[in-house]
């Protein structure tokens, strides 16, 4: 048994991962692998890289898309979202003139497209730290990646109270 200052490490990093996993067991199955890709990820450049992978895979976004209403308020780069409702599921597309911000759309959109309005806004962003982008972006790329997160639940919201309105 360790005692001292390694067990001391070691405790605090398995309440770490028990964080994490429980993060994960609660994710959306999509969403969770994105988690887990970058936990697996220690090294900062590692995870720069992986959000560049991300936004190389974003399909285009119609430029009729690119309106100020899709526009993510509090963001220093351009970021749009658009959100359809396809079958009672949510279908996100998205751009942004920044390839690492482009990389942070790509992540949410590849996690969240295809849940109902109602999974998405129960989602918490706790994921956003799980994934521990948090320490490898500064802290306006960080509160926009938030941001970004915040609008697509405000459109999945708007969804809901679509539905709501058109029950009765």
């Amino acid at each position: 048994m360790l005692w001292g200052p390694e067990s001391d490490f070691i405790s605090r990093l398995s309440i770490i991962f028990s964080d994490f996993a429980m993060v994960n067991a609660t994710l959306p199955p999509n969403l969770a692998k994105i988690v887990e890709r970058f936990q697996r990820h220690t090294d900062p450049k590692k995870r720069y890289e992986q959000l560049l992978w991300y936004g190389k895979k974003l399909e285009p976004m119609p430029e009729e898309g690119k309106i100020p209403a899709n526009k993510v308020q509090g963001c220093v780069s351009q970021v749009f979202i658009t959100a359809d409702l396809e079958d009672g599921k949510v279908i996100y597309q998205g751009d942004s003139d920044a390839q690492l911000v482009k990389g942070l759309v790509a992540l949410l959109i590849q996690g969240l497209n295809g849940l109902t309005p109602q999974e998405i806004v129960e989602l918490t962003p706790d994921f956003i730290e799980a994934t521990g982008l948090q320490v490898s972006l500064t802290p306006s790329r960080a509160n926009g990646f938030y941001n970004i997160f915040k609008m697509m639940q405000t459109k999945a919201i708007a969804f809901q109270l679509g539905q709501s309105y058109g029950e009765s």
